[in-house]
């Protein structure tokens, strides 16, 4: 007997590039749909995150005058695997060529293709996004996207690049070390544009006390990044420590905080 998640469906999307294909699954509330539609959040590494992201959204839901969690729209965008990440994430969430030290990490082994943040970036926005707001109630004005590691380096991208797609950012452990080159040369010309923005947005970037030791100074780069963000106008940056957290246990205690932020 299969067990499923309530409220849910899976679509197979096909991208342009790669012979790509994503499992998107996507929950839906089984709730009264709001005038403005439901705020939805689009799930990096989908396989991964989103049966504890849907359980804490149908939790903490039930009683949003006490948890200032509303329900939503959760969409996972993952890959067709029964595993909890896919090689492919490696292209999908990646600027350009990795720093040095990554390559080392690999030794022998051949790195995965990389570099394709700015293809899967036009995938969410022009054949995602409009399919889920065909078929979904969405509310475009609370879009959050959620990335854990790579998927963190990716969020940071998405601000960067394109800060008015969502309203809501989460940056979980981000992989700034892969492409610290890069990723920092989009933050420079983020800063220097003084954007303004149409509307505020919340970012959060956060990680676990247990990677403060990790050789990539993943900690203190998502601290160093979190302020330097806080000086951008009508940007609300926040960095969080999890303490006893490492690099894939804080992924519950950052989920329990990034929807008290995006569906408050």
């Amino acid at each position: 007997m299969h067990v499923t998640i309530p409220n849910t469906e899976r679509h197979k999307v096909e991208a342009d590039y790669h012979n790509r294909a994503f499992q998107v699954d996507v929950y839906q509330p089984n709730s009264p749909v709001p005038d403005e539609g439901f705020p939805v959040i689009y799930l990096l590494d989908g396989n991964s995150t989103f049966s504890t992201v849907v359980d804490a959204v149908r939790l903490q839901s039930r009683r949003p005058e006490r948890t200032e969690v509303h329900p939503a729209v959760v969409v996972a965008i993952g890959y067709p695997t029964e595993e909890p990440f896919s090689p492919e994430r490696f292209y999908d969430y990646t600027l350009a060529e990795p720093e040095f030290d990554v390559r080392k990490k690999w030794g022998d082994r051949e790195i995965p293709a990389h570099g394709g943040a700015d293809t899967f970036m036009e995938f969410m926005e022009n054949v995602l996004k409009p399919m889920i707001e065909s078929k979904y109630s969405i509310n475009k004005l609370k879009q959050t996207i959620f990335g854990h590691s790579l998927g963190g380096l990716f969020v940071l991208h998405a601000l960067f690049t394109n800060s008015q797609a969502f309203q809501t950012y989460i940056a979980g452990s981000p992989s700034i070390h892969w492409n610290q080159t890069a990723i920092l040369k989009e933050r420079d010309q983020f800063m220097q544009g003084k954007p303004k923005l149409d509307k505020p947005i919340s970012v959060l970037i956060a990680a676990g006390e247990r990677e403060g030791n990790h050789a990539s100074y993943m900690l203190e780069n998502a601290r160093q990044l979190t302020d330097e963000l806080k000086d951008v106008p009508d940007l609300e940056a926040s960095f969080q420590i999890y303490d006893n957290e490492n690099h894939i246990s804080v992924l519950p205690r950052l989920i329990n905080q990034s929807l008290k932020i995006a569906l408050k």
